[in-house]
């Protein structure tokens, strides 16, 4: 293939253009806000789930505490009606009397026990109600992180992309007016081993490193200006420069 040494030249701005864009690229990928937004977004769906649980327990118990107190009341209020019949003298009949008197003291222990219960009920809930608070609380800063960290994240991928605008713009000038069949090679051989043509320095190629012997040296120096050269090692296209050493 042939080429004017200049747009060999000019190749090299393109491909150094390329490595910048490729970096720029990783640099987006490789933001370590990426790493940390993950995390947190894992820990808010966790402690979602806990405070989800919590209030569907502090529910159950604020439930089960009103009927505690209900059924406390209910028994109570029984009782004050017997007492209240005993006291005023509506029961008069001994027999009666006893009667009442052994139902009272079953309405006593009956108040006791449900009110150990409600007493339990409560404990349960005042537990599971500061537990709920807890998660709240840190669900709410691992909101408040994961918000940090999504804008902290956006703003430097807003930098990047700007800069990538600007290089992207940078190789589209730089590529103008190549020819066609050196851009196709380039773009073929970029697209396997990312950088499609790199300089020829002090005898080594830019791309692999790999310094070339002697008879290879003998090839491209005997070689046309306008061939378009290609290292034996990573088949790139190998740009020959003032500084070549041929």
């Amino acid at each position: 293939m042939k080429a004017d040494p200049f747009a060999q030249l000019k190749l090299l701005d393109v491909a150094e253009l390329d490595a910048r864009i490729d970096q720029l690229r990783h640099q987006l990928d490789a933001l370590p806000e990426h790493g940390r937004i993950a995390t947190l977004g894992s820990a808010l769906g966790e402690l979602t789930d806990r405070a989800r649980d919590a209030r569907i327990l502090v529910d159950d118990l604020t439930r089960a505490q009103r009927k505690a107190d209900a059924d406390v009341e209910q028994v109570k209020a029984r009782r004050e009606r017997d007492r209240s019949r005993m006291d005023s003298g509506q029961v008069s009949s001994p027999k009666d009397l006893e009667r009442m008197s052994h139902e009272l003291g079953s309405l006593e222990r009956r108040i006791s026990d449900l009110e150990d219960t409600e007493l339990e009920v409560m404990e349960q809930l005042e537990e599971a109600q500061a537990e709920l608070d807890r998660v709240a609380a840190e669900l709410a800063d691992t909101e408040q992180q994961l918000a940090a960290a999504t804008q902290e994240r956006d703003n430097r991928a807003a930098a990047i992309n700007a800069e990538l605008g600007t290089v992207s713009a940078e190789r589209s000038t730089a590529a103008e007016g190549l020819p066609t069949d050196l851009m196709s090679l380039y773009e073929r051989i970029r697209g396997s081993k990312s950088v499609g043509a790199a300089p020829l320095r002090a005898r080594q190629c830019g791309g692999c490193r790999l310094t070339l012997n002697a008879s290879d040296l003998a090839v491209i120096a005997k070689a046309p200006s306008d061939e378009v050269v290609r290292c034996e090692e990573c088949s790139r296209i190998l740009v020959r420069t003032s500084e070549s050493g041929l």
